[in-house]
């Protein structure tokens, strides 16, 4: 489930962050497109200190390994952290919550298969320290350019609080944005996802797939455009509304880790190279009906 100016604009990550013609690469598990998907869902690892890396990276190949070696219809994308603490993101989209649900049956309808990733997952929780889901909503309306994009090695996602009884305000600075961008860098492109549940609420990310960290370089260099096109009092009115409504945010990138996922298999026969883990391939269960 993701910010070079002079003056001082609290909201300048938000204008960093969206400036990339690559946009959510997670696709809907059901409908077949190659946009970002309707609903999110994000699983957040935090690993103990000294358990990360490839002790996490070995555990959580297991679990994928037995979803694919069974044909368990559960697909996601696994990510490690480049900046903050050191965890990893498991991305899934899906069309509905009621596409979540049939994806969630799928992994835990068989009771010989569910016991298998039981254990996997006993064994990966001796590496946590925390663990935490949440549920996010694409905002198409504060999203701009989406389309689909394989190829892409790393992610910046920037997550934003907004005060509570400041939704309003935290709207009209996104649109004035995304006006800002459609008339001084109409290429820029971005998805928006808003918190529908997790723990605190009223948060939104902003999510910038990247081919190479190259890319920030040119995010940097086209602050000039946005600022020129908005204007001194439309740079100021920004400011203004962002110190409304924003209570805090933060910005990080993370690396794909394709030992870790398990994306679906057209995005393998396209990348390869890439996607297909290589490791050894773990036993096939007996199939037998939940009880």
């Amino acid at each position: 489930m993701t910010l070079i100016l002079k003056s001082r604009m609290i909201f300048l990550p938000l204008i960093l962050c969206v400036v990339s013609v690559a946009p959510m690469v997670v696709r809907a598990q059901e409908d077949g497109t190659n946009g970002p998907p309707k609903v999110l869902v994000v699983i957040r690892e935090m690993t103990k200190p000294g358990r990360g890396g490839m002790m996490h990276e070995k555990s959580e190949g297991a679990f994928a390994q037995t979803l694919k070696a069974n044909h368990v219809a559960f697909h996601y994308f696994a990510m490690t952290s480049m900046s903050g603490p050191d965890r990893a993101l498991f991305l899934a989209g899906y069309p509905s919550l009621a596409a979540w649900e049939t994806a969630n049956k799928a992994m835990y309808g068989n009771a010989a298969t569910a016991g298998v990733l039981d254990r996997a997952n006993v064994a990966d929780g001796d590496l946590l320290a925390e663990s935490s889901e949440s549920v996010w909503l694409l905002r198409r309306d504060m999203s701009m350019n989406s389309h689909g994009l394989m190829g892409d090695r790393y992610m910046q996602i920037s997550q934003y609080r907004v005060k509570p009884g400041h939704v309003a305000e935290w709207e009209k600075l996104v649109k004035m944005v995304k006006e800002g961008y459609a008339k001084g860098v109409p290429e820029a492109a971005w998805d928006m996802f808003e918190e529908r549940y997790g723990a605190n609420g009223n948060a939104y990310i902003v999510v910038t797939p990247l081919k190479a960290l190259g890319e920030v370089d040119g995010m940097l260099g086209s602050g000039k455009a946005f600022a020129d096109a908005m204007g001194q009092e439309g740079m100021k009115k920004m400011g203004e509304l962002e110190a409304e409504c924003v209570a805090s945010w933060q910005m990080n990138l993370f690396s794909f880790n394709p030992r870790m996922s398990n994306p679906p298999e057209s995005w393998v026969k396209a990348e390869p190279d890439f996607w297909k883990a290589k490791e050894a391939p773990a036993k096939k269960v007996e199939a037998k009906p939940a009880q």
